[in-house]
């Protein structure tokens, strides 16, 4: 019985230890970002702009609507060609129910990011602008 105990045991550490595998994730860095908030975008960069939509974007994943709308608004109002900002701006109104501000700042976000594939191939962009 011991013995089978034993067997068991070390079955069970090499199954555990070898569960890593080593592998890397599938998921890019950015989609694993994106995930992680919800589907807001982060912005590279220092800016106030840049810095306004990453505190937006932490405030956005644990669904604190007002404080992101605050900080994605004062993003777009320091760089109004910052995509991100729009494109999360967007996301947040259309949380917050307001479908027709969300649809001007996903055109923005459009029109600034096209090169952006996170943002170009949105499904919620699409659904807005009727694409």
């Amino acid at each position: 019985m011991k013995g089978m105990l034993f067997i068991v045991s070390l079955m069970l550490a090499v199954v555990v230890a070898g569960c890593d595998g080593g592998y890397e994730s599938q998921t890019s860095s950015d989609e694993a970002s994106m995930e992680a908030h919800g589907g807001a975008l982060m912005a590279s960069g220092s800016g106030n702009a840049e810095g306004h939509n990453n505190e937006g974007v932490e405030h956005y994943g644990k669904g604190h609507w007002d404080i992101a709308k605050d900080h994605f608004q004062q993003a777009v109002a320091a760089d109004a060609n910052l995509a991100e900002a729009h494109y999360n701006l967007a996301l947040t109104l259309d949380k917050m129910g307001d479908h027709g501000e969300a649809t001007r700042h996903f055109q923005m976000a459009l029109d600034h990011g096209a090169g952006n594939p996170a943002i170009k191939d949105s499904g919620i962009l699409k659904a807005h602008l009727g694409m």
